[in-house]
């Protein structure tokens, strides 16, 4: 599913649009195809990386969630705020 774009924008600046494989973009502005391309192949090479990140955060919020209504903390009011 990697796929990227490169087109002109304002100020001679190229608009560097990026996929990776997961399914992310990511938008930046290079000031030649040189960095250009050095960023697209950047972002593919760091994707899993990246994707092993986010897995890790969403397992985190998990067992702070998890925490969270063990000690009582989510009950009451709506917002948690009791």
């Amino acid at each position: 599913m990697k796929k990227y774009n490169i087109e002109k924008s304002k100020y001679n600046l190229l608009k560097v649009d990026v996929t990776d494989d997961y399914g992310y973009e990511t938008t930046v502005y290079e000031k030649n195809i040189f960095d250009a391309s050095k960023f697209i192949v950047n972002y593919w090479m760091t994707q899993d990386k990246r994707q092993e990140e986010r897995e890790t955060m969403c397992k985190t919020i998990q067992k702070l969630i998890e925490l969270d209504e063990q000690s009582g903390i989510l009950k009451g009011n709506r917002d948690g705020l009791d």
